[in-house]
């Protein structure tokens, strides 16, 4: 078995280069200890003619145990640590640039020829009914001649299910390495259905939300949108990458049957994809609906605001116009209710009823001015 070319030092200058706000979105460091590869691993079988014949213990064991170029090892890492990586590396002679993108992790969905091993990222993702929120995770896939070696760096996808599924059928897994990698990308997109389907659940409550005035509705639609298009980021390069599959089916000679099996993958996968780009147009739809409701309220709210301002306006009118009325007299009152001595007015004899015809005349024109103006 060749051996793995030296590592070159590419992933410290990756990590070092991480700001803090980057740190959070990198992949938890695991210390790097001498611990054997095959504590990480949580299934390992050796196949042949599509069945099992062996279940080793230990990486190189595996190797081993292929009696043939017919073989292949089927191997299941889960979150293993550098050295652990490493050891993988160096037994299946893996290329330097897949391992580092395997530790480092958080990596998009793409697919990497390195020579006749086929490196394959994968975004998995299942909706929860209890948090209505959608979580990710990341899967690794190395396919050689002879063997496929899986590494998961969270729960999602459950790989088992994918093993029973091509053990029960061994026409299917003897066409070999490729057999399972197309089966592994099929659980993955088949994946994405619940995904889609809790997404246009939560889509639908929002549009209920939306027309019930409900409070906080737009940070719901906020939130649904980062979901959706954290979604959009992990299937749409999927179209991309079984486009390159498909391109490879002439020179590597690929099984009809894989190239079938392949074609149904994209069908769904496409699916998927233009489901998501639905769910994000149909959330912008209801942002702008939600966003016009608002801005009607709000004009509502301002128009009545400003009834009740010109209500208000009209009643100071009235009182002040009254207000008016009953200081002219009252003024006239005053000044011919000065203790002057030399004030002729008083000693009229038609004073009285001088200053009582100046006080009606005064209320009464400023009645009717008041009056013309609709201040009355």
């Amino acid at each position: 078995m060749p051996q793995l070319r030296p590592i070159r030092s590419l992933l410290p200058s990756r990590s070092a280069g991480l700001s803090d706000a980057d740190a959070g979105h990198a992949v938890t460091r695991r210390p790097v200890e001498p611990t054997p590869a095959e504590e990480t691993v949580v299934n390992s079988a050796v196949y042949r003619d599509g069945r099992k014949t062996a279940t080793p213990a230990t990486l190189s064991e595996a190797l081993a145990s292929l009696p043939d170029a017919s073989s292949m090892a089927w191997i299941g890492m889960y979150r293993p640590n550098d050295a652990q990586l490493y050891a993988a590396a160096k037994q299946f002679d893996l290329h330097e640039l897949a391992v580092e993108d395997a530790i480092v992790a958080h990596q998009r969905p793409k697919l990497e020829r390195y020579g006749k091993t086929l490196f394959v990222v994968l975004r998995a993702a299942r909706y929860c009914d209890e948090t209505e929120r959608v979580e990710f995770g990341e899967l690794h896939v190395f396919c050689g001649p002879t063997f496929v070696l899986t590494v998961r760096h969270s729960e999602s996808p459950d790989l088992s299910a994918v093993r029973r599924r091509m053990e029960s059928n061994p026409d299917l897994l003897r066409l070999g390495p490729e057999a399972v990698l197309y089966a592994i990308l099929d659980a993955v997109v088949d994946g994405y259905a619940p995904v889609v389907a809790g997404l246009q659940n939560d889509i639908d409550e929002i549009e209920t939300e939306v027309f019930s005035g409900a409070p906080g509705v737009s940070r719901r639609i906020y939130e649904l949108t980062r979901e959706v298009i954290e979604f959009q980021r992990a299937t749409r390069p999927l179209l991309g990458m079984l486009r390159g599959l498909s391109a490879g089916f002439e020179k590597y000679n690929t099984d009809e049957e894989l190239q079938r099996y392949l074609r149904d993958v994209t069908d769904h996968a496409t699916v998927v994809v233009e489901r998501a780009d639905g769910l994000r147009q149909l959330l912008g739809n209801i942002l702008t609906v939600n966003a016009t409701l608002v801005s009607q309220e709000q004009n509502e709210e301002m128009r009545n605001l400003t009834q009740a301002s010109y209500a208000q306006n009209e009643e100071i009118k009235k009182v002040s116009a009254w207000a008016a009325i009953l200081f002219a007299p009252t003024l006239i009152g005053t000044v011919y209710g000065m203790n002057f001595d030399h004030m002729p007015e008083l000693h009229w004899v038609g004073g009285y009823p001088f200053a009582l015809s100046l006080m009606m005349l005064t209320c009464a024109g400023l009645y009717t001015i008041f009056k013309r103006r609709g201040w009355l």
